[in-house]
């Protein structure tokens, strides 16, 4: 089976909220709510792939010294491995805006389980809320 790295972020807000996306139509897993991020090329750290894909996704800019280790997942779907670190990040210049088509909506921990997410991030609901 195949192993797919995805770094994730709990961009966190000053009232203790988490960003999520919910990924638009046409790509896999449509209308889920998921963490920012994305794949990790060759060559990158978990950190440079979510640097960058906050960039691209979310035009908003961090450093690798804002990245805190929360969590993972690991989780088998019908046709490959995800391992999905998780990172906690407080501190980015910037405001967060849907550059790929996505919905993006600030959410209280407490609430996150109101909104269908993929099945690897279903339990980083519960570290979140516990840690938050």
């Amino acid at each position: 089976m195949k192993m797919v790295l995805v770094s994730a972020v709990a961009l966190i807000d000053t009232d203790g909220r988490v960003l999520l996306a919910q990924r638009p139509e046409g790509k896999s897993m449509a209308g889920l709510w998921e963490f920012p991020g994305g794949k990790v090329e060759v060559g990158e750290t978990p950190e440079a792939a979510l640097i960058r894909e906050l960039q691209e996704e979310l035009g908003i800019d961090t450093w690798a010294s804002c990245l805190a280790p929360l969590t993972f997942a690991s989780h088998s779907y019908e046709d490959f491995h995800l391992m999905m670190p998780l990172f906690a990040c407080r501190k980015w210049e910037g405001t967060p805006r849907a550059r790929e088509g996505q919905t993006l909506k600030w959410v209280a921990p407490a609430k996150m389980r109101d909104y269908p997410m993929p099945e690897a991030d279903i339990p980083l609901i519960a570290v979140l809320r516990d840690w938050l």
